[in-house]
């Protein structure tokens, strides 16, 4: 009997984890499904009841039900208890746990490029829940400041204060986007922007050596713009390819190389 795991959401149909996970578990000889549930906004909690009632292994979460995930957790890892957000499900000993692997899927993706972390200086666009969820593995993973840039100034300036106690090892700080400026290693860009369309400018005194943009496969003028400048980027695909080796490998006991997907 195959094992069985699942990625819920609401809408599903997007959702690209059935195929990586067929693809990781081919790659590692292991016998699993992995299916897409849509649940109702108001039943995530009675639908994730069910699959581990049915003997469910593991189930993924995405949009917009990770912050409800989270809340039903019984036991909870670190990088979760600060994202406040799960996106990754088992049962053990009768016990719901969550963990959260967005943030070491956006490290294993940036590694893969051979793009430096340790002792660089980033900036993240962006202060929801995307950037709340990585700040803390960028920092396991040696970068030493993070500066938020939000058009709301004082929603980076919180989430700032919320998260600092969590890094002590780096120097987090918060700037409003129309005062965008300095010299980082690194720009990730963590706003909605690309899948709105929306246009983020990146003026002449910003000056970065990489770019990242979460999203992918919809076009990017953040990436555009680094592009224009001779600047190396990436969009988001390795950090989705990445997140999903990670609660692979929390499931199954073995991690496989992300190069192999990408």
């Amino acid at each position: 009997m195959s094992k069985q795991f699942a990625v819920i959401g609401h809408p599903i149909e997007q959702s690209r984890s059935p195929e990586l996970h067929h693809a990781f578990a081919q790659k590692t000889g292991i016998d699993l499904h992995y299916s897409k549930r849509l649940a109702p906004l108001d039943g995530f909690e009675a639908n994730i009841k069910a699959f581990f009632a049915q003997g469910g292994s593991g189930m993924n979460v995405t949009v917009p039900f990770k912050e409800q995930a989270f809340a039903q957790c019984h036991v909870l890892t670190e990088r979760a208890k600060i994202a406040k957000a799960v996106n990754t499900l088992w049962m053990q000993d009768g016990k719901l746990h969550g963990d959260n692997t967005d943030g070491q899927g956006l490290v294993d993706a940036i590694q893969a490029l051979n793009w430096n972390l340790d002792n660089t200086a980033i900036l993240i666009i962006g202060a929801g829940g995307a950037t709340r969820g990585v700040v803390y593995p960028l920092v396991q993973a040696g970068v030493k400041n993070i500066v938020i840039a939000n058009r709301t100034l004082a929603r980076a300036e919180q989430l700032v204060a919320d998260l600092k106690d969590a890094v002590p090892q780096a120097t987090l700080a918060a700037v409003s986007l129309e005062h965008l400026s300095g010299e980082f290693d690194l720009v990730i860009n963590a706003t909605s922007a690309s899948l709105s369309g929306d246009a983020l400018v990146l003026p002449e005194t910003l000056q970065f050596k990489y770019a990242y943009e979460m999203a992918y496969g919809k076009p990017s003028s953040f990436l555009d713009q680094a592009k224009a400048r001779g600047i190396p980027t990436s969009e988001g695909y390795g950090m989705l390819v990445g997140q999903a080796i990670e609660s692979f490998s929390i499931w199954n006991g073995i991690k496989p190389s992300l190069k192999d997907f990408l």
